[in-house]
């Protein structure tokens, strides 16, 4: 097919005028190209207009964009006569139709024939893989996966995905014209979930495991996600957020798609609720309630009646042991310093990749009135204490009381053989390791991904550098020793840099360094 360049390129066909269409539609026209906008429904053609003209009055109003700039945007919409118009002065069609692989890949191999020879096509699928829709084309050089987020305006992220047969040349000038418009393109691979939804598996899969346990409920879940991750949403209002229906069904996919990889196992609690239509704030009802759209969240715990006792922490990590002494005593709390704990005093622990109940055994630690910690996020913003069965309820209710004088809310949650932020934690991390290992995209752009496209405050290899990789490899080793479970299984990417001491987010030396190149 004959190449075009980003920077000569002047007029594209997006197809579909739905949500994504019309977001597609108004970054392409504001930055410059004319667009063609076409849908089956004319009528549909004559409201995106409308809504896009709309949208560029509302940024006027902002400031952020002038009066000017506006009506030359506006000016570059051109409604045409059906997806399958002549295209021959299109320099690309993006689709953005129903996500279903037969209806993709019979409007491209019906648009390629309305098409020049140098007119690229791109499929804003989110999750159908590019190969696929390109098999039904003569030429599937031409077809690329080119995969906004909503809403696209606002998300800077977008997806470039080339499928097996995808011209070497046009991966390059579509990340062109990505950036040509504002955005940030990531080279991402044509796999189950591409790049965003690949790596979005670690969180809300560990979550639902969680849940499966029985070890916390979904609103601490996702508090101790917010406070001590720092995610904007914990992963269960996020799952309400999208809709279950939606969610689950993704992975599934991913899980199928990766032959039953164990680290994307979805829950039988998400096909449970699905079954049932608990999809989330689009039912009514999810994990939370919703009424009139407002999310129904329970208040936090308060402190229980209890008499007051002295703490006792262990010194397993004397890091974790002075900073919770220091929260502990300034909130008034005595804290004892000997080397054993007195017969009255709580004692605490902060467990890692373990569970108080290890330690119980282990240390030989009084079980009646030994309960846990998580000192993941170094006590800054939520404190979580973890309970097991042959805790005394009057030593746990005293503990609770001591850690709630803090100031911090306090999440009580079952004892597990990691906990909660810890698990979510890793599994993002190794996930993220697991697409590094398989070389399906650069360190670099699995973390603006995630960073991006999943708005996490970091992404999962630069993350677990931050943490310590060593400590993310003793988390999950503890998992999987503890469960037998190998969707714990420490990906070789950490294990590797684990033990060289090198960094998640270095790609290392590879074979084909040593190779000369002819």
């Amino acid at each position: 097919m004959e190449q075009w360049t980003a920077e000569r390129a002047g007029t594209i066909r997006v197809i579909g005028t739905g949500v994504m269409g019309r977001g597609i539609a108004q970054l392409a026209a504001a930055g410059g190209l004319t667009v063609e906008l076409a849908d089956l429904n004319p009528e549909a053609v004559t409201d995106a207009v409308g809504h896009i003209g709309a949208m560029y009055g509302r940024l006027v109003d902002k400031g952020r964009m002038s009066v000017v700039e506006a009506d030359a945007a506006r000016s570059r919409l051109r409604p045409v006569a059906g997806p399958l118009a002549p295209a021959d002065g299109c320099d690309l069609v993006i689709e953005a139709v129903r996500e279903d692989l037969e209806t993709k890949r019979e409007l491209f191999a019906a648009v390629e024939k309305v098409c020049g020879q140098g007119t690229v096509l791109a499929s804003n699928t989110s999750s159908l893989p590019i190969t696929a829709i390109g098999s039904a084309l003569e030429d599937p050089s031409r077809l690329a996966g080119l995969h906004f987020f909503n809403p696209v305006p606002l998300m800077r992220l977008v997806e470039v995905i080339p499928g097996a047969r995808t011209a070497g040349w046009l991966t390059e000038q579509l990340m062109a014209l990505v950036r040509r418009l504002g955005h940030e393109p990531v080279l991402a691979p044509d796999t189950p979930g591409f790049l965003v939804n690949h790596a979005g598996r670690g969180l809300v899969t560990e979550a639902l495991q969680i849940l499966s346990e029985g070890a916390a409920e979904p609103v601490d879940i996702d508090r101790i996600a917010r406070d001590v991750l720092g995610l904007r949403m914990g992963p269960c209002e996020l799952l309400d957020l999208t809709g279950l229906d939606v969610s689950h069904t993704v992975m599934e996919s991913v899980w199928t798609g990766f032959y039953g990889e164990p680290r994307f196992r979805p829950s039988r609690i998400g096909r449970a609720r699905v079954d049932a239509g608990l999809y989330g704030r689009k039912s009514g009802e999810g994990f939370y309630a919703y009424v009139d759209g407002a999310k129904q969240e329970p208040p936090e715990v308060t402190a229980p009646d209890a008499e007051p006792r002295p703490v006792w922490i262990h010194d397993r990590d004397p890091e974790a042991r002075n900073a919770l002494t220091a929260l502990l005593s300034g909130a008034g709390v005595e804290v004892e310093e000997g080397d054993e704990p007195s017969g009255r005093a709580v004692v605490l622990v902060t467990p890692v990749g373990e569970s108080v109940v290890d330690m119980v055994g282990f240390k030989g630690l009084p079980a009646e009135r030994t309960l846990g910690v998580d000192p993941l996020g170094g006590f800054a913003s939520r404190l979580t204490l973890a309970v097991h069965p042959g805790l005394s309820p009057e030593a746990g209710r005293a503990a609770l009381a001591a850690l709630l004088s803090t100031g911090r809310p306090v999440s009580v949650v079952r004892d597990a053989p990691a906990t909660v932020a810890q698990r979510l934690l890793a599994s993002i991390v190794n996930v993220g390791c697991g697409i590094a290992e398989q070389r399906l995209a650069r360190p670099e752009d699995i973390d603006l991904a995630v960073r991006l496209g999943l708005g996490y405050p970091r992404g999962p290899l630069e993350w677990g550098d931050q943490v310590g990789a060593g400590q993310v490899f003793d988390i999950l080793a503890g998992l999987q020793d503890a469960t037998g479970d190998p969707r714990y299984r420490p990906s070789r990417w950490l294990a590797e840099r684990t033990t060289l001491g090198l960094p998640l987010t270095a790609s290392g030396t590879a074979p084909a360094d040593l190779v000369p190149r002819s």
